[in-house]
């Protein structure tokens, strides 16, 4: 497939499942699946639009908007919004792709969508976000609906920005529907929302853990490194430790806070909500770095990951952006001990460092690694997501147990579908683990194949 040098994120994305379909006994089996991967990876629409809004000087301001509306076998487009100076066509095609089969493996009906605009909130009133949605939305309200596209919030976009966003689309449809998710609790939000996607992936590396062990271990215990300080990485840190697990690390763009001591106590879960409290001011974590208690427990590494600078690791989690653990990163968190890798980022890793990872999937060794892709372990999110359009079409508001109990439940499906994927489909040396990366890959794309055959979309 011909993909163009100015989208290196999209084809990154691309190979990754290519190439992992083409070891894979697939397209020896179905060849003419090779069909359905040639359609699938070209987006069924794209949107863009300029966004012209009014700053708080009076001043003209323009920025890009986009909606890559890529695949809806499976159901309405659905997928995140992105405010962040770094996003193009190439970011949002490759976390649109990645979106199919991430959304194929929570079992609901979505298809898969990604948008957002070169927007940067940092920095700006309240009125001049409030300002920008307005204009956004007057734009992506013709091309969105309830039974159509299902944005989401995603970096740069919480729930200020998606209540500002619902209210544009309201005033312009004269029509409350849900057509985004992520709204507040009191006007059709989903409670677990803000914690699905740590949560999730918690539960995912929970499942993991039980079976390399034969159910002899869980993550109490455990050392667990993670990156990131936003969303996904606050509720997976609370997560870990309300399961007796160890965090040791956080991050943000700027630097990583890691604990000085590795085998004594970790972040505290006072500290991880004072961390949150920093990131809804969008300020940086290096605040903390000569405030007790932070001084004495923890050292601040400037401009750098936690990932070399650990000494023990058990669990890794990537929680911050794409790309965050290279090579290098991978052979230093091995080196470290670790056991367990999984994703709350989407495609947190590197080819390489993917490569590195499995690699060292043998359990007849002490230095086995398990690693899982995001399209598995960070679903959580997408997947209450869904579950809040099913709570909106029906008009009802279910219990938080009832909605933690069903996020369980997709995880544990999810974790179960990419290991009997793998099993069938890779061969696997004996005394290895199977591959998720390579189940989950598989399991996805089957999935939204068959759906594009029966629809007639490849033939």
């Amino acid at each position: 497939m011909a993909v163009l040098p100015s989208e290196p994120e999209f084809e990154q994305a691309y190979k990754e499942l290519a190439v992992t379909l083409e070891n894979s006994t697939l397209f020896q089996k179905y060849p003419q699946y090779r069909k359905a991967l040639r359609i699938a990876a070209i987006p069924e629409r794209v949107v863009q639009f300029r966004v012209v809004w009014e700053d708080d000087k009076g001043e003209l301001q323009v920025n890009r908007g986009y909606r890559v509306q890529f695949n809806s076998a499976l159901g309405p487009y659905k997928g995140g919004l992105r405010f962040h100076p770094s996003v193009n066509l190439s970011i949002l095609k490759f976390l649109g792709f990645e979106q199919i089969f991430k959304n194929a493996l929570t079992g609901l009906n979505l298809g898969g969508g990604k948008g957002g605009a070169d927007f940067d909130p940092k920095g700006k009133s309240d009125n001049e976000i409030r300002k920008f949605c307005v204009a956004f939305m007057t734009e992506l309200a013709r091309h969105i609906g309830p039974d159509t596209d299902v944005p989401a919030g995603d970096i740069g976009v919480s729930g200020r920005e998606i209540g500002y966003l619902f209210g544009q689309y309201k005033k312009i449809r004269n029509q409350w529907e849900g057509v985004l998710t992520g709204k507040g609790n009191s006007w059709g939000g989903s409670l677990i929302r803000p914690e699905a996607t740590g949560y999730g992936l918690i539960y995912y590396v929970q499942k993991m853990i039980e079976y390399a062990t034969n159910g002899k271990e869980t993550i109490a215990g455990k050392r667990v490194a993670i990156s990131g300080s936003g969303n996904v990485a606050q509720y997976a840190a609370l997560k870990t430790i309300q399961l007796g697990g160890k965090v040791i690390s956080m991050s943000d763009s700027k630097g990583a806070l890691v604990v000085r001591d590795v085998d004594g106590e970790g972040f505290t879960p006072q500290e991880i909500e004072e961390i949150a409290a920093l990131k809804v001011e969008r300020q940086q974590i290096s605040i903390l770095a000569n405030k007790e208690p932070y001084a004495t427990k923890y050292k601040y590494i400037e401009n750098a990951r936690p990932w070399t600078h650990l000494p023990k690791v058990d669990v890794a989690l990537p929680c911050a952006t794409q790309n965050e653990v290279s090579g290098d990163d991978a052979r230093a968190l091995i080196a470290a001990g670790t056991r367990y890798v999984a994703e709350g980022s989407n495609m947190g890793s590197t080819q390489e460092a993917i490569d590195v990872f499995e690699s060292h999937r043998e359990t007849n060794t002490a230095n086995f690694v398990w690693y899982a892709p995001g399209k598995a372990a960070n679903l959580g999110g997408v997947a209450v997501s869904g579950l809040e359009m099913a709570q909106n079409s029906s008009r009802e508001s279910w219990t938080s147990e009832k909605v933690d109990q069903r996020l369980h439940q997709i995880m544990e499906n999810c974790f179960n579908l990419g290991l009997k994927t793998a099993k069938e489909y890779v061969k696997t040396p004996e005394g290895a683990l199977p591959s998720l990366l390579a189940g989950s890959n598989i399991a996805g794309f089957i999935k939204v194949a068959e759906a594009m055959h029966d629809q007639g979309d490849w033939w």
